[in-house]
């Protein structure tokens, strides 16, 4: 049966379930859980260091106050990065393809941050609509520019981590079509293309980790302006 290369980020079944759930909840049990004991595992012990690594990269643009959020952002780097790099697996399905999920992680989240600086500081947030030092006649225009700008930054959040991971899921599905179609008539040639297929899944490796920083990282510069 011929299956159309956009096949892979539909969103599997079974019996009518659907596995995306499966596919959010599997990171989870990929994390060693804590103990009571103060000498852990190699595996422990590499995981709270590359959290409070994580933790420290976000936190340090933030003032005290923006220090509350490290739980949530951290806990999201963490989650989008699992899921990133298990989807570069054989037969699986990387849910952070779908548009949807994307958007639903970042509204709610940029809504905080936007609702945080109004409750906090609203003159100042307000502030961010009009640059300083505006012409008064192209004050109407700056005003709906920069809130057009500020609205879509959830989309572009959303938008961006899917395109990146998509572009690179389906670069890798045509490479190794060409190297698997190749490989009977162009050894040589299909030797060639599955090297390109080796050094395009390294990139996509560092896409995966790159982009799940860069989603997160945009949220903590959300939030230093509106704290």
């Amino acid at each position: 049966m011929n299956l159309s290369f956009f096949d892979q980020f539909s969103s599997p079944s079974l019996l009518g379930i659907p596995l995306i759930l499966i596919s959010l909840t599997f990171p989870a049990l990929l994390l060693p859980s804590p103990g009571n004991r103060w000498i852990t595992n190699r595996l422990s012990t590499l995981q709270l260091w590359l959290i409070n690594l994580i933790t420290k990269q976000l936190m340090t643009p933030l003032n005290k106050k923006g220090h509350k959020w490290a739980l949530i952002l951290t806990s999201l780097m963490i989650f989008l990065l699992l899921i990133n790099l298990l989807g570069l697996l054989p037969y699986t399905f990387t849910p952070t393809t779908q548009l949807s999920m994307n958007l639903a992680l970042a509204f709610p989240l940029w809504l905080a941050t936007l609702l945080t600086g109004l409750r906090n500081q609203p003159s100042a947030t307000l502030g961010h609509l009009l640059p300083e030092g505006t012409p008064t006649p192209l004050i109407p225009a700056l005003i709906m520019i920069e809130t057009t700008s500020l609205l879509i930054r959830p989309l572009a959040l959303g938008v961006r981590l899917t395109a990146n991971l998509t572009a690179g899921h389906l670069l890798i599905q045509l490479i190794s079509t060409a190297t698997m179609a190749l490989s009977s008539t162009m050894p040589v040639v299909s030797i060639l293309t599955f090297l390109v297929l080796f050094l395009l899944t390294i990139l996509e490796v560092a896409v995966a980790m790159i982009q799940a920083y860069v989603f997160v990282l945009l949220l903590s510069l959300y939030l230093q302006e509106n704290i």
